[in-house]
């Protein structure tokens, strides 16, 4: 039987909640100095470290740093900050290695780890595997002890950024930056000031009580205050950005509190890309809206569905050298001759600042000459970890009884009707299902809904409460 702390050993990211069973000091120095081991068996010899904002942060980083030296390795420490900034130390300072510690969009009380075995690569199932396998059988410690060197990455991974666009001098856009008092709001605002824009600063100090709302832009509770920021009479801002907490998801809102989804974003980016990179594929997850495939298509892109997760989707893109991908919740990875290929969301804000400046239109005009679906957020139905899987597995099994082909099993079911889709999934960090429901009209939305709703009751172990189920 499984205990909890096998559990937090998940897809492609180690996660759990903090307390005796799953995270503490003890078990941080367990999988830091497993972590350790993993890179000694790739000739890894230096390890960039930063990790978010959370109170448990700064102390599971004291006892990471610990465990990666007693594994003789040398640690580059770069305190609070972000994830892409983690990615691009690596590249800075020519580390394979990183460790950043956080539990992304997780709910407050959980932490974890984002590893890297390479330069914009992060582990997969695989390699998550090996870490458990490691860390349940610690070997000895390196007869020499490593060493650590505090480094700030800060100014150059803002400089790259501000290098990598090309935004003319002088327009006129007014932006709203969300951090939702997280690990983002330390580069936000300066990033989109020194990008010309009249930037306005909502809960960009970064705090670690999170007074208002967790900092994850796919919940609505974290775009209400957005939304009314943006579409103040004193503010009246052209655009709405909100970060995660450990910067690496994106959301988007429009001069009239419409939100974005990153679905949408990753199409109005793809204009850019594939101008320079013709017939290019783009890759995404099965979360992503039929808009985004036909848009591709009407660019002569190549649109290629994938699995949800980082580590896949980068994965994917080295696979079939894709230029640009994108999931849902807002992860969005720009690559090719643009940028480094890793999820960054201040730098696909950036991005977005630029096309939208390009266009010098409103959003909501840019937005509405695009694909039109109605779609719903991400849905998120609790179900425990330690049967999620093997009920979507069974759910799959009854659509595809029902459907046949229409199913498509790339990651948990998304059924394709004439008249929309439907997906459920398990939740690769939470224990929890993930939905999401599309429609060419809100009553084809609400009939996809109403399907998946019936599959789902027949099982209790499903709470029949969905959160951040907004009906259109």
């Amino acid at each position: 039987m499984k205990t909890p702390y096998d559990y937090l050993f998940r897809e492609y990211d180690i996660r759990g909640r903090l307390g005796e069973a799953e995270l503490n000091t003890q078990s941080v120095g367990q999988i830091a100095r497993a972590y350790g081991e993993f890179c000694r068996r790739r000739h890894i010899e230096e390890v960039v470290l930063g990790f978010d904002n959370r109170q448990c942060s700064p102390g599971f980083a004291e006892v990471a740093i610990e465990g990666l030296k007693d594994m003789g390795l040398t640690v580059y420490n770069l305190g609070l900050t972000i994830t892409p900034a983690v990615y691009f130390a690596q590249y800075f300072l020519q580390s394979p290695g990183a460790m950043m510690i956080t539990a992304s969009h997780n709910p407050d009380g959980w932490s974890g780890f984002k590893l890297a075995d390479g330069y914009s690569s992060t582990l997969g199932p695989q390699e998550i595997e090996e870490i458990y396998t490691i860390s349940k059988n610690l070997p000895h410690c390196s007869l020499i002890k490593g060493t650590v060197k505090q480094f700030d990455i800060r100014g150059p991974y803002l400089e790259k950024i501000l290098q990598s666009v090309q935004i003319p001098a002088g327009h006129q856009l007014r932006v709203v930056v969300d951090a939702g008092n997280g690990g983002a709001g330390i580069y936000a605002w300066e990033l989109f000031q020194a990008l010309g824009c009249t930037t306005f600063a909502l809960n960009c100090d970064p705090d670690d009580t999170y007074p208002h709302y967790f900092p994850n832009p796919s919940e609505i509770n974290a775009r209400r205050r957005l939304r009314e920021m943006v579409t103040h009479p004193g503010i009246k801002a052209d655009l709405g950005l909100g970060f995660d907490g450990d910067g690496d998801r994106l959301g988007v809102m429009d001069e009239m509190g419409q939100d974005i989804w990153s679905d949408l974003v990753l199409l109005l980016l793809s204009y850019k890309v594939l101008s320079t990179h013709p017939r290019a594929p783009i890759v995404f997850d099965v979360k992503c809206s039929r808009a985004l495939i036909e848009g591709i298509l009407a660019q002569d892109g190549r649109p290629i569905m994938w699995q949800t997760g980082h580590s896949h989707i980068k994965s994917k893109m080295r696979e079939c050298n894709a230029p640009l991908a994108g999931e849902r919740s807002g992860h969005i990875f720009i690559g090719g001759n643009l940028y480094y290929g890793y999820d960054d969301a201040l730098m696909a804000g950036a991005l977005l600042v630029e096309e939208i400046v390009k266009r010098n239109r409103k959003v909501s005009k840019i937005c509405a000459s695009l694909p039109q679906y109605i779609t719903t957020p991400e849905i998120k139905a609790a179900c425990p970890d330690a049967v999620k899987y093997e009920i979507v597995d069974d759910i799959t099994r009854t659509l595809k009884a029902r459907y046949g082909d229409k199913v498509n099993t790339i990651n948990g079911a998304r059924l394709e009707l004439e008249n929309g889709w439907g997906l459920v999934r398990a939740s690769s960090n939470l224990p929890e299902l993930v939905l999401v429901f599309e429609g060419k009209t809100k009553d084809d939305l609400l009939e996809i809904r109403a399907l998946f709703r019936e599959v789902l009751s027949s099982y209790e172990q499903i709470d029949s409460v969905w959160q951040n189920d907004r009906l259109v």
